[in-house]
């Protein structure tokens, strides 16, 4: 999910991100959100899928609104064991093939960190935050978020690199019209 423009809304601004390490190289798998300073928009709940194929899941580093709904499919040909012990969701898919029965619900903000029981090398991370304007950047360090009023945001970004190095960065922006923002992600937070 890259964007999400809001029906009813009048919306003026986008925003592009290139996320670079401290050297300038560009970095794949950062998550960002935007969250108004002012009012919080009415979002209905998402859907989002994190695919295990090859033994891997796909996409590594996925960013999700608050009540969104994530289905995990297993496109292998062996059963996997889906869980996560993190404070923002835990939860356990035991040993299946195919769908499982239900979607994982990601009801709280925060970093879900995920592995299979079985394949110890497998894991995802799923940001989730209560904003409908988040995203992932791409290979060539980008994520653009569209359909944004004008006004202040908090912006909350994470990067897989701080697994285990504390909570998600924060600064705050602004949004005036359509520009280009370079985010910076050290090694620590």
């Amino acid at each position: 999910m890259l964007g999400l423009a809001l029906a009813g809304t009048a919306t003026a601004a986008s925003l592009t991100f290139t996320v670079t390490d401290e050297s300038g190289a560009v970095l794949e798998h950062a998550a960002v959100a935007l969250i108004p300073n002012e009012g919080q928009p009415v979002i209905p709940s998402q859907r989002a899928e994190i695919v295990q194929k090859d033994k891997r899941f796909t996409p590594l580093m996925s960013a999700v609104q608050t009540g969104s709904a994530v289905d995990f499919p297993n496109r292998d040909t062996v059963r996997h064991h889906v869980y996560s012990f993190s404070p923002a969701k835990t939860f356990e898919l035991k040993l299946y093939l195919g769908r499982s029965a239900v979607p994982v619900v990601f009801d709280k903000p925060g970093i879900v960190v995920m592995g299979c029981n079985i394949h110890d090398h497998m894991v995802a991370y799923v940001m989730v935050a209560d904003t409908p304007w988040l995203g992932v950047s791409d290979a060539h360090g980008r994520v653009r978020l569209s359909g944004l009023p004008v006004g202040d945001y908090r912006l909350e970004y994470w990067h897989p690199r701080w697994v285990g190095k504390g909570d998600v960065a924060q600064e705050t922006i602004r949004v005036n019209g359509d520009t280009a923002h370079t985010l910076k992600i050290e090694s620590r937070p």
